[in-house]
């Protein structure tokens, strides 16, 4: 993994993120291993991602302070339990070898749930893309997908700011408390992560 630099902030390289990201083998496996699931659109998210990059940064190994590794799909023509388990099931096997905690969801079936959840309704997803652009800091919303044989990264609001660990809230449907929360439990993890209020 090749050192961060203060230049890298200027003109962030998305291979470098991918890079990162690749050096933990948890990450590399998911992201060698996921096509064969024939899904039509998944990203490897949240912590998985932008953790790895901050741990990059910060001189950490790989994989430290990951608690488990998202992969979001998309897949509206069937909406049931039943065929998202299936997914779940077959992800489970092909990721059984490894000593993490993959979770692996269809967000084309959030919006069914997420008001039990969390207590308010939220509009379908258009894509998994679309989901990831919800995380409730601008931060998180980055990941990483197979393209054919190359590696494709999704950061709707830039690298910036995952680079500089610095945080800065996503009011598109997490409310305050959420985003608060979140920012406590990571710089609990990694102390020299800044961010800006709600």
């Amino acid at each position: 993994m090749p050192a961060w630099t203060t230049a890298d902030a200027r003109a962030p390289s998305q291979q470098w993120v991918v890079d990162a990201v690749r050096a933990d083998p948890v990450c590399a496996a998911i992201l060698d291993r996921m096509p064969s699931l024939g899904l039509a659109e998944w990203w490897l998210t949240a912590g998985a991602v932008f953790q790895n990059v901050w741990n990059a940064v910060d001189s950490r190994p790989p994989g430290y302070g990951i608690k488990d590794y998202d992969i979001f799909y998309f897949d509206d023509c069937d909406l049931s339990w039943e065929a998202e388990d299936a997914v779940i099931r077959r992800a489970a096997d092909l990721f059984d070898d490894l000593d993490a905690r993959v979770e692996i969801r269809n967000e084309a079936r959030v919006h069914l749930w997420y008001e039990a959840k969390f207590g308010t309704q939220i509009a379908p997803y258009r894509s998994a893309a679309d989901a990831i652009d919800s995380f409730a800091s601008t931060t998180c919303c980055v990941g990483i997908t197979r393209d054919r044989d190359a590696l494709r990264v999704h950061a709707p609001f830039g690298l910036e700011d995952v680079l500089a660990l610095h945080m800065r809230p996503n009011r598109r449907i997490a409310p305050q408390h959420v985003y608060e929360t979140k920012v406590a439990e990571y710089r609990s993890r990694w102390p020299s992560l800044t961010h800006d209020p709600w």
